[in-house]
């Protein structure tokens, strides 16, 4: 298989033997962010939760190159959850615009 073909038939997730450069291995405390997610992570695929987790890496997986590169592990986690919320039927994407935006009306002191 020529390098073109492999490239064609490689998603975007399976960044094996492709330079990427270093990765930092080094440890650092979880952000509120990364716990809250994680949180959410653990009560989504719980013992009465929407989804199992191999459905979470099918919705990262199937990001497109950019995302799955330059998104940070928790950030592509928080999208895969949004995704499949709406692939559920639990929220639609309208409800989750109108609630974060509810949220940074709240967080800038305005109304939304």
């Amino acid at each position: 298989m020529s390098e073109a073909q492999e490239q064609v038939n490689r998603g975007s997730h399976d960044v094996g033997g492709l330079d990427l450069g270093a990765i930092d291995r080094t440890e650092h405390p979880l952000t509120t962010f990364e716990r809250r997610v994680d949180a959410l992570m653990m009560l989504m695929i719980g013992p009465n939760g929407v989804y199992r987790a191999d459905a979470l890496r099918r919705a990262v997986e199937a990001y497109n190159e950019a995302d799955y590169i330059h998104l940070a592990y928790y950030e592509k986690w928080v999208r895969a959850i949004r995704i499949l919320l709406v692939e559920r039927g639990v929220l639609t994407d309208a409800q989750i615009d109108e609630k974060i935006a509810e949220l940074r009306a709240a967080a800038d002191g305005s109304t939304a």
